[in-house]
């Protein structure tokens, strides 16, 4: 092989790998579906869904896996998106989903709980939550808990805990201690909302003291992913609570 050609060939390697760095974190199941690697063997999922007066805006979750095993921290909004995810995480990671956690009782956390239930998958939620959804006559999670739950997942420590209300009542967050990522869903609002969005079952009053728990609770939360738009960091906190104080003097 000539030096020319030695060349070429060390410069295609270089190529092929710098263009997979730049897109191996994430990966596009569809055009409505997304998984973003955040670290080990977790995931973001991110899905895509329009509404005729809002138009087209994503919703957040995650996607724990271990051993095989794979939890969903909120469901996409619907069944079919939902099957679509889960058959994904088969397929690709040969891992089962197993448990659902659902954060409140709105369909961006729970839309795809009917498919979820049909293959048998566990789903947990605030007893709010379930209460809730036992009263809007809607499927409902399986197992309650009050104010806080801990537990392992194959290893993989999993904190959910209710701190107060705010986007909605029912509202909790989830933890990974280990790897301190704190899902905030739609509690937290990401550094580009410029308002606390839909308040049709908001507490507005309670909001920002909330989230003020939430900072004080997890100090050292080092990526927060709120229920729609970009992840962050603790700024993200000081931002809801700035956007629920404008919005208390209005």
């Amino acid at each position: 092989m000539s030096y020319k050609s030695i060349f070429l060939l060390i410069v295609g390697i270089i190529t092929i790998n710098f263009c997979y760095a730049q897109t191996d974190n994430k990966i596009e199941i569809d055009d409505n579906i997304q998984l973003v690697h955040l670290q080990d063997s977790i995931f973001l999922h991110i899905t895509f869904d329009e509404l005729e007066n809002f138009g087209r805006f994503s919703s957040n979750g995650l996607v724990i896996i271990r051993n095989g095993h794979a939890l969903l921290i909120d469901s996409p909004m619907d069944n079919e998106k939902t099957k679509k995810l889960t058959t994904y995480i088969q397929n690709s990671f040969s891992a089962q989903v197993e448990k659902l956690i659902a954060c409140h009782f709105h369909n961006d956390c729970l839309g795809g709980i009917t498919y979820l239930n049909s293959i048998g998958v566990e789903s947990i939620a605030n007893s709010m939550t379930i209460s809730k959804c036992r009263e809007l006559g809607i499927p409902e999670p399986s197992t309650a808990f009050t104010d806080s739950l801990i537990f392992d997942f194959y290893g993989a420590s999993i904190e959910c805990r209710y701190l107060g209300a705010g986007h909605s009542f029912d509202n909790i967050t989830v933890w990974l201690p280990m790897e301190k990522i704190l899902f905030g869903g739609c509690l937290i609002k990401s550094a580009n909302s410029r308002n606390l969005g839909n308040l049709s079952d908001a507490v507005v009053n309670d909001w920002d003291t909330t989230v003020q728990q939430v900072k004080t609770k997890y100090p050292d939360a080092k990526i927060i992913i709120p229920g729609h738009g970009a992840s962050g960091g603790s700024e993200l906190l000081t931002h809801t609570i700035n956007l629920v104080v404008k919005e208390k003097n209005k």
